[in-house]
């Protein structure tokens, strides 16, 4: 394996999204924070999740969990597709990288974002209302296939488009609104039986789901499914992205 080149490559990505920080690592932080400003001032009155739970608590692994799921996307889609357009995606395919590495490179550049925004949005919100962790495993674990996750369905987007509108497009149709259904705001528990069935085939419920296990130790369902559901949605997108790099689609002209 070419470490040397996978680093670079890393490094490079990692240098793209580090020079604007106040648009890829800042503002999702401010836009989480804002989120829980609102909500906790409206519902915490009206809103109480898992017996005593605080609604403002219950909030903090929803938000923060779906500013990994947005921004671990927005990377890797956002840079495949800029390079596309640039062209400059012509040199990269040129470097001594194997299929496995060039994924690799991008993929863990994007987890990098997710989790150093994820970070800043825990350490922001223990300031404001204070947070617990009761399985500080679970939520490594869950934050990392989440990362990964996410990553590769960018990287699957930034593959298949071919202009910014088309990565967006997919962001706003598909990434959004199944982060804002899959849990964020609310425990599906309290929804009639008919959505709670179809909230189970959202797979994003299943990270937002078991990275809350680990801040509170109570979930809507077992965290080992979650872990199945999140690891088996991941190998099955990881070899499509690798058979798409293999075959060039969309990469080679």
């Amino acid at each position: 394996m070419n470490l040397r080149g996978c680093w670079i490559l890393f490094r490079k990505e990692v240098r793209r999204f580090t020079v604007v920080a106040m648009q890829t690592l800042l503002a999702p932080v401010i836009s989480a924070l804002l989120y829980l400003v609102i909500f906790s001032h409206v519902m915490a009155d009206r809103v109480t999740m898992y017996d005593d739970l605080s609604y403002s608590s219950f909030l903090v692994p929803g938000l923060i969990m779906m500013s990994i799921i947005q921004n671990s996307f927005g990377n890797t889609s956002s840079s495949l597709v800029f390079s596309k357009v640039t062209g400059s995606i012509t040199f990269v395919l040129l470097g001594p990288l194997s299929h496995f590495e060039f994924f690799i490179a991008f993929v863990a550049a994007a987890m990098l974002r997710a989790l150093l925004v994820a970070l800043a949005i825990f350490v922001a919100a223990d300031l404001y209302i204070g947070v617990t962790v009761a399985q500080p495993i679970y939520v490594l674990v869950f934050g990392l296939l989440a990362a990964a996750t996410l990553a590769t369905v960018g990287f699957l987007a930034g593959v298949w488009a071919d202009k910014f509108d088309h990565a967006a497009t997919f962001q706003n149709f598909v990434i959004m609104p199944l982060s804002f259904l899959s849990g964020v705001f609310y425990s599906i528990h309290s929804l009639p039986d008919l959505w709670q069935t179809i909230s189970r085939f959202n797979p994003l419920f299943y990270m937002i789901d078991g990275f809350r296990y680990g801040f509170f130790g109570q979930s809507d369902v077992a965290p080992g499914l979650s872990v199945v559901v999140m690891c088996g949605a991941l190998a099955i997108l990881g070899i499509i992205a690798l058979m798409m790099l293999r075959s060039g689609y969309k990469l080679r002209t």
